[in-house]
């Protein structure tokens, strides 16, 4: 399978399997709209009238070699893979709910304003610990473990965070471990012992805001329904400086009601962040937050948008990474997050407040994906396995896709969410999802002039 897309008047082929990627000139292009249709001479005839003959023979050698060498047209080298991961499952992370309690009402919360549907808590050192106890017993010999401190608000009980990274830390030559740490904060309450302390300890840390004042505002609110824009401005950016613009994302979600989120971004890269991060949201049908499939277009165009001005100022030194533009096309991910993705449900879970388990930060709250607790270290194994069988394969959206090896099958929580079922994607991601690749795609074309 391949993918072709003009973008800015580039020509880019995708070989789907074989993850190469061509840029072609506008002869060769036109020339696999015939290439698996019809025999040489006949593409030749075809074309003939408006190309020299001696180029489309050229051109037409040039596909048939890339072909031979399996850059293009190439089998699928993953498949059979499958089998080899049959063995116990590993947990390699765990997102700790430290703080089923939020100082603000962000009006798209889907956390339901931090207590995930349930009455407001805090993780205790002891079940902080327990669940460190829990990662040690479950991760076997995987040695680089991950930690994320999540909320609600997890400030709101820092002392327990700090507990627990001192705990696990101390586990780790014992266990032949390492751990890496990040935490999640609207940093309404970050100060200089806060910033101490993530700057000494956490891998990554990421700090929530929306954009623009009016938009961030608007949704990101206090219970009194103050706005928060000009307390966390200089916060963040006190943050993001003390650890010289990297380990860090500010991080944003857009709604039905900034769909020219491009500004936003742009505005957050504007005030001089280097790591950017803004998502769609994930809201309920008609919550007026939610998007749309007619809203499509307008997003589709921000993406495209946002890819030219984000080339722009990387070639006047003002560059800046987004996110959803990163893209490895020489080293990563490996073949097995090709194929399944973040490993919500059976290599990631979510650890509640009273010590419950369940598949990723998403499915909280919801009864029917409890999978156990670290109390008494009990684990669901159906579910787990349930979690780890899905993948590309299990989805037949996906089998028809060329972006299944970038996206890795999409959300499970949104799938489930959207669709009721793990195994059947969600069409507004998907869609936003290809052209977020393609514009990363052709991002890298233009970072070889």
């Amino acid at each position: 399978m391949i993918h072709k897309f003009s973008m800015q008047g580039t020509n880019i082929v995708v070989d789907v399997n074989s993850g190469a990627v061509h840029v072609f000139d506008d002869l060769s292009y036109e020339i696999l709209d015939y290439y698996r249709e019809y025999e040489r001479e006949q593409i030749i005839e075809k074309l003939s009238g408006k190309y020299d003959k001696m180029q489309i023979v050229e051109a037409l050698d040039e596909i048939e070699s890339l072909e031979r060498d399996g850059q293009l047209y190439s089998e699928d080298p993953y498949r059979d893979n499958l089998p080899l991961w049959k063995g116990k499952p590993v947990v390699k992370a765990l997102c700790l709910h430290v703080s089923h309690d939020c100082n603000l009402r962000c009006k798209y919360c889907f956390a339901s304003t931090g207590d995930f549907g349930r009455q407001r808590s805090i993780m205790s050192p002891e079940v902080g610990k327990k669940a460190i106890d829990f990662l040690l017993r479950e991760s076997g010999s995987r040695r680089n473990l991950e930690v994320d401190f999540f909320g609600g608000e997890p400030l709101l009980n820092f002392n327990t965070v700090k507990e627990i990274v001192e705990y696990a830390l101390s586990k780790q030559k014992e266990y032949n471990k390492n751990f890496r740490f990040t935490i999640t904060t609207n940093a309404v309450l970050l100060n200089e012992e806060h910033k101490k302390f993530i700057n000494e300890h956490m891998g990554n840390v990421v700090l929530s805001i929306d954009g623009r004042p009016e938009v961030n505002d608007r949704m990101r609110c206090r219970i009194d329904g103050t706005g928060t824009y000009k307390d966390i401005i200089s916060k963040i950016k006190d943050m993001a400086e003390s650890r010289n613009q990297t380990n860090y994302y500010v991080r944003g979600t857009f709604t039905r009601e900034n769909l020219d989120f491009s500004r936003d971004v742009l505005h957050l890269a504007d005030q001089g962040f280097k790591q950017i991060s803004v998502e769609p949201v994930v809201a309920a049908k008609d919550s007026g937050y939610d998007l749309r499939e007619e809203d499509l277009p307008v997003l589709l165009e921000e993406y495209e948008k946002l890819a030219v001005e984000y080339v722009k100022r990387h070639k006047e030194g003002k560059g800046f990474n987004f996110f959803h533009f990163m893209i490895d096309l020489k080293q990563g991910p490996c073949i097995a997050k090709r194929i399944t993705g973040c490993g919500a449900g059976h290599e990631y879970l979510a650890i509640t407040p009273e010590g419950d388990i369940y598949p990723c930060h998403q499915f909280v709250g919801m009864d029917d994906f409890r999978m156990g607790s670290v109390l008494d270290g009990s684990l669901d194994l159906n579910l787990q396995n349930y979690f780890r069988s899905s993948n590309v394969y299990t989805k037949k959206e996906c089998m028809q896709c060329w972006a299944r090896f970038y996206c890795s099958g999409g959300c499970s929580a949104n799938e489930y969410q959207f669709n009721g079922d793990i195994n059947i994607p969600y069409k507004i991601g998907c869609e936003l999802e290809k052209k977020r690749v393609e514009c990363a795609l052709w991002i890298k074309t233009q970072e070889l002039d």
